[in-house]
């Protein structure tokens, strides 16, 4: 019998993991893995704080695990780039990602290799295609006379510079300053430089 963790991910409050749980301890069941872990999460695929998947690595790395249980693996990975990666990690632990939908993937068999290795291709190609989604957005942004990157005014510490330039005017130290409006030393340095030059 393999030890197994579940992992549950939704994305909004308003959704439960409870569905997720109980479908997949009926398939631990059928499967006879021992759920040894439950993890559950809200947060969103994208998102890359996610402590409870980073507890279920942590139990992998640990080898206290030998499978994890997922609905699909749209709830475990981020994106095709991370699920590569996170799939490799497991693998290097010996641990497979099983996912109810019927794939699973064991990188020690043929057809896991197989599905790894599409996979990174598809990571790639994802990853092209953002590249040039962002080049080309970039390039029609200047063409339309968009000026890129932070422009005067846009810094947080801004909305303090005319306070900081009073006091450097009244002969205060950068220290007194700093500590005065709530920057670092080197800010007000940056601040009074910008504007005194």
């Amino acid at each position: 019998m393999t030890a197994a963790s579940i992992y549950c991910r939704v994305s909004t409050d308003d959704q439960s993991c409870e569905r997720q749980e109980r479908d997949l301890r009926a398939f631990a069941k059928r499967a006879r893995h021992k759920v040894v872990a439950v993890f559950k999460e809200t947060a969103s695929g994208a998102d890359d704080g996610r402590p409870e998947r980073a507890k279920v690595l942590a139990l992998a790395r640990a080898h206290k695990i030998d499978a994890v249980l997922v609905t699909e693996l749209s709830r475990w990975g981020r994106s095709t780039q991370d699920l590569v990666q996170t799939l490799d990690d497991l693998h290097g632990w010996k641990v497979s990602v099983l996912a109810q939908t019927g794939l699973s993937f064991d990188l020690s068999t043929a057809s896991g290799k197989l599905m790894r290795t599409i996979m990174a291709g598809l990571a790639e190609f994802e990853r092209d295609l953002i590249r040039d989604r962002v080049k080309s957005g970039l390039a029609a942004a200047r063409a339309r006379g968009v000026k890129l990157g932070r422009q005067v005014g846009q810094r947080p510490s801004d909305k303090k510079a005319k306070r900081v330039l009073g006091m450097h005017a009244d002969g205060l130290s950068y220290r007194l300053i700093a500590r005065n409006v709530g920057l670092s030393k080197n800010t007000v340095m940056d601040i009074v430089r910008r504007n005194t030059f």
